[in-house]
């Protein structure tokens, strides 16, 4: 399951920056761009009230419950239950957003003064707002597959979407630019996250039959634990959310950049976090059902430490940052002066990935404890108080700043959330995790200003500018990088890089 799961990110993540790079290529890096990230913001909010994003978390627990009591019928009556009651709820939501679209825009994206950009994003909402009706009830019927223990079909999910963009973006675009990509949006999650796993749950045998009993105990319990889910704000939506918000008062082409740049580090976070915490959240949750609260803290130590490992391949990364957006973006509208932007705001959002990845992490050590009003109450709390930050960040450094407010306030996040976890649980290892983040801080601040000057030299050889000589200079600080790694890891005798050596 874990191997699939981790195949799943991996893929996902790889589709995911084609279809980046498709976005680049058909509309560059202007305000058309600027308008279809404005158009997910609405749809990303419903999404959070739906809390769809959780329901391995919260539902899973509900029907596998029924399963073990060999109780199938009450099991797709909770099933049949939730899915009516908050599928009218999305339906409902997606309605009123439709008709209030125009107002709540403008209330998104208050920076936003260009009619055409903010018709355009209102018309992008509109097209995109349906999907989020395929997320929920595809999100219950994945989560009725893992609780069966298949896997196979929810994660084929993300592929099936991202390629529906991706076909939307580079079939349509000759007729609605663009919109087109809206449209594979929309075709991709009705296909990826509802057709396909509706398929997958009948399978299994799904019984539906609408039901609407408000005051069945199975709802109620969903109700409990979804709820801080629904009201809190977490690191990523909210990262999704303000990036937008702030970036609509930026230039023509601020947030297409901003969103190109936290694409490319939100790679490092799925291989890296998004994988691992896949992979050790169903033995957290079995330690945490036993009460092994110290073997868990254990394996949430060693887990964190193994991706402080992160750090210094975003260091070659911001290195490398011109070659990786040359490379990746430099091609049909994406334009040299979007590369440069772009490239000067990956640097600051690399700043940040361990965290986004360490966070991946921490928050499943809560789940696992069946504990998710502690996360909801903090990152509410953290996301408000890091406004200024955003808003400081943006009149000094412009969407640098707001990249780097990224960073800062999930740097802040996660040591407070994994400080607050360590305090509750008897964590007495967390000196020895902090220790090894600096220890790795160090060795990246080191390992970046040799391969800066490396590949200064490399750029008196290698024609940077062109795609040929990117690859070139990329593969050799790359190498570089690697042989560094394994001095430092053999050399100062650092277990967690000899060990993933000899594994």
């Amino acid at each position: 399951a874990s191997l699939i799961m981790m195949g799943s990110v991996f893929l996902s993540r790889v589709v995911g920056l084609l279809r980046e790079m498709s976005i680049a290529y058909v509309s560059g890096a202007g305000h058309e761009v600027d308008a279809y990230q404005i158009a997910f913001i609405l749809p990303e909010v419903l999404n959070h009230i739906l809390a769809s994003g959780f329901l391995s978390v919260t539902f899973i627990p509900i029907f596998t419950r029924h399963l073990v009591r060999q109780r199938e019928d009450e099991a797709w009556r909770s099933f049949s239950i939730i899915l009516c009651v908050f599928g009218a709820g999305a339906v409902v939501g997606t309605a009123v957003a439709m008709v209030f679209a125009p107002l709540l825009v403008s209330l998104a994206a208050p920076g936003l003064q260009e009619p055409d950009v903010f018709e355009a994003a209102v018309r992008m909402t509109r097209i995109i707002l349906p999907a989020q009706i395929a997320f929920f009830a595809g999100g219950l019927l994945m989560a009725v597959q893992f609780a069966r223990g298949r896997f196979f079909l929810p994660a084929l999910a993300p592929l099936i979407y991202n390629l529906g963009i991706i076909a939307g973006g580079l079939l349509l675009r000759s007729w609605l630019g663009v919109e087109g990509v809206a449209w594979g949006v929309l075709v991709g999650a009705f296909l990826g996250n509802f057709a396909v796993q509706l398929a997958g749950a009948r399978r299994l045998g799904l019984r539906f039959r609408p039901a609407w009993s408000w005051t069945h105990p199975d709802l109620k319990e969903y109700v409990r634990l979804t709820l801080p889910l629904m009201l809190g704000l977490t690191m990523t939506f909210s990262t999704e959310f303000l990036f937008r918000c702030f970036g609509s008062f930026l230039p023509a082409g601020g947030i297409a950049v901003l969103n190109f740049s936290l694409r490319v580090m939100l790679i490092l976070v799925g291989l890296f976090g998004q994988a691992v915490g896949i992979a050790s959240f169903p033995t957290m949750a079995r330690l945490a059902a036993e009460n092994n609260l110290p073997e868990l803290n254990r394996l949430l130590n060693r887990t964190l430490r193994y991706l402080a490992l992160l750090i210094p391949v975003a260091a070659t990364l911001m290195v490398l940052s011109r070659e990786v957006v040359r490379i990746l973006f430099q091609r049909g509208r994406f334009d040299p002066a979007a590369t440069t932007l772009t490239a000067e705001v990956l640097v600051w959002f690399l700043a940040g990935a361990f965290a986004f990845a360490a966070y991946t992490v921490v928050v499943r050590g809560y789940y696992a404890a069946r504990n998710t009003l502690v996360p909801a109450l903090f990152g509410t709390g953290a996301v408000l108080a890091s406004i200024p930050v955003y808003f400081l960040g943006m009149r000094v450094m412009g969407t640098s700043g707001i990249a780097a407010a990224v960073s800062l306030s999930g740097i802040l996040q996660v040591a407070v959330l994994y400080h607050l976890w360590s305090r509750r649980s008897g964590n007495t290892g967390q000196g020895g995790v902090y220790g090894f983040y600096l220890k790795m801080g160090l060795l990246g601040v080191g390992m970046a200003a040799a391969l800066a000057a490396f590949r200064e030299l490399l750029l008196t050889v290698f024609d940077a500018a062109s795609l040929t000589g990117s690859l070139a200079v990329s593969a050799l600080v790359g190498l570089a990088f690697a042989a560094l790694m394994l001095l430092s890891g053999y050399g100062l005798k650092i277990p967690e890089i000899t060990d993933l050596t000899g594994r």
